[in-house]
């Protein structure tokens, strides 16, 4: 069974990326695909800011990374950068702390102008962890991300569409993913059978 890690890089709570990130959860709970979320807001800050490889919190957190096939990160973009807590949180993932692993980037932030940000800021750095393939980043101002506490969330359709699309995207890449896993599997049964025949 693939496992997708929801990693909500936002510095605060309730926030636009982080409701967008639950969203997606929701897509792909929909399309039979278990989920978990981790909130780096949530990890002891003294330990996340000090890189306290030993902090248990912060192994905890490591460990939910490593357990996952996919990991679907969000996080809001200021000055053309992603979330100075999220920078953190990755700073302490091993070298290769994605090693492997399908990534779907996401992102709020306040205008069209900083939607490059994933591009040239985060993704050379999900790259570098390790991933085995990064999706196509989805990206949205704050007009089209909107909450009321009557209708919940309302997307923009561009936005809704993107999102589907990327769903789509992961989840098909995780299917085949695990295909390609049980066949390797069956192949080496197969091969040990013949060897001890």
């Amino acid at each position: 069974m693939t496992s997708i890690l929801l990693l909500a890089g936002s510095p605060s709570t309730p926030s636009r990326s982080t409701r967008l990130l639950h969203y997606v959860g929701e897509r792909l709970a929909a399309l039979g695909h278990r989920h978990q979320a981790l909130h780096v807001l949530d990890l002891p800050a003294r330990a996340l800011l000090q890189a306290d490889f030993g902090d248990a919190g912060i192994m905890a957190a490591k460990a939910q990374v490593a357990q996952a096939h996919a990991v679907v990160v969000s996080t809001p973009v200021y000055k053309a950068a992603y979330s100075g807590i999220l920078k953190a949180f990755l700073d302490v993932l091993p070298q290769d702390g994605l090693s492997g692993k399908l990534v779907l980037p996401l992102a709020t932030g306040g205008s069209q102008s900083h939607m490059l940000a994933l591009d040239y800021a985060l993704r050379p750095v999900l790259s570098a962890l390790g991933a085995r393939y990064v999706l196509p980043s989805i990206y949205a101002t704050d007009a089209q991300v909107n909450w009321s506490a009557g209708d919940g969330l309302a997307l923009d359709p561009a936005i809704a569409q993107r999102i589907a699309t990327g769903v789509e995207h992961l989840s098909a890449s995780l299917l085949s993913q695990r295909s390609s896993a049980q066949a390797e599997t069956a192949s080496a049964s197969v091969l040990r059978m013949r060897c001890n025949a």
